[in-house]
This record gives C-alpha cells, structure tokens and sequence, in this order.
C-alpha cells in the first residue's frame, strides 16, 4: 500500500511539474529562485559580522558561527557551501576569522573552515567542491596520536590562509594549511596545494606545482 501511494505521489508532483512548465517559463523560474536567494540572504545576514551590499547566498548553506565571517560587496555564494569558523572544540577554544573580499564568486558545494584565519582578496573565482582549510585534526607526527580516533583529535593550525586578488581556483582544489596563493595565481583543477603560489603562477597536480608563469 505504501508503495502505491508513493508511486501515485510520485507521479502526481511529475504530472504537475510539467503542466506548470507551460504556464511559467525556464527564465521565470530562474528569477523566481533570484527572488528566493535574496529573501534567503537577506535572512541570514544578521548571522554574519559584516555582509557586504549586494552578496547574495544561494540555498542549503552550513553556516557555524557567522559572527566571525566578514563578506564584501557584490560576492556570489554557491549551493550547499560550508562556512566554519570554529571558536571550540573539545576542549580547546580558539579566535577564528574568515574574511571574504569584494566580487568574489564561490562555487557550489565549496568546504571552507577556520580556527584561525582564512583571508580571500577581491574578485577570486572558485570553482565548485573546493576544500580550504587552515586546519587539520591533530599535528600527526606523533604515533601515540594515531590511536585516537580522528573526530577525537585537538584541532591544529600550522597557519593562515592567504587567497589574495583575482585569483582563479578550479574545481574539486585542495588548499591545506599556511598557504599563500599570489595575486592572479591560477589553481588547475583536483590540484592540492600544500605550499605557496607566487603572483601570475599556473600551478597543477598533488601536490600542487607551478608549471608556468608569464614572460
């Protein structure tokens, strides 16, 4: 019987879908989701510390103390994005920052956490299922450290991250702990960055190394 009534459900919400689909067109359905995502941020931006004019939020976002993330003007968050900034855990405390420049557009599904300081620049395009943390669990480089489970381990920063300006990263990047990425560095995609990125660079792989920069 449940198993009717879910195929019956499902049929039903597929029959109405596309009837409406004659009644409101592609492009009022994506203005109607515009519409949606400026409600959305405009909810969520007492949340923040500072959320610049113009930003806008898409939907599904894992937000953990906001008041401790800074968003300039005119940025562009993706989908289902996580935005950490952790002040305890366990029984550590810490005095996180993430500060988010002016024009900076952030992909879908992007994974960013802070237990002390992520700083991206102005009009940085990150791709989608990007990784950027400035923090692991635990130091791992001490064996008694592996016989605690990893969720157990104390959080530890080996320094901040630095995204400066016009900086373009790829899908699915990596960037680990005390890195600087120059300005107008690019970030091939699926690359893990575990060191610096000098100005104008072209850096690729796992880890990540430059492979060209202009004349």
């Amino acid at each position: 019987m449940k198993r009717v009534i879910k195929v019956f459900f499902l049929h039903l919400t597929s029959c109405l879908g596309w009837t409406i689909s004659f009644l409101v067109p592609y492009r009022g359905a994506f203005l109607l989701g515009l519409f949606f995502n400026q409600i959305y941020t405009a909810w969520l931006s007492r949340n923040f510390r500072k959320l610049g004019r113009g930003s806008m939020i898409n939907s599904g976002i894992n937000l953990v103390n906001g008041k401790y993330i800074t968003i300039g003007e005119n940025t562009i968050i993706g989908r289902r994005v996580v935005l950490n900034a952790w002040d305890k855990y366990e029984m550590d405390c810490f005095s996180p920052e993430i500060i988010i420049g002016n024009g900076v557009s952030i992909g879908d599904d992007n994974h960013i956490t802070a237990i002390k300081s992520i700083r991206i620049g102005d009009n940085v395009l990150i791709g989608k299922k990007v990784t950027i943390t400035d923090n692991s669990h635990g130091r791992n480089d001490n064996k008694k450290e592996f016989f605690i489970p990893p969720i157990a381990r104390s959080l530890y920063s080996k320094g901040e991250v630095l995204i400066n300006d016009n900086v373009w990263i790829g899908d699915k990047v990596t960037i680990l702990p005390g890195v600087t990425i120059g300005f107008g560095a690019i970030i091939g995609s699926n690359s893990v960055v575990t060191c610096d990125v000098p100005p104008f660079a072209i850096a690729v792989g796992m880890p990540a190394r430059v492979v060209r920069t202009p004349a």
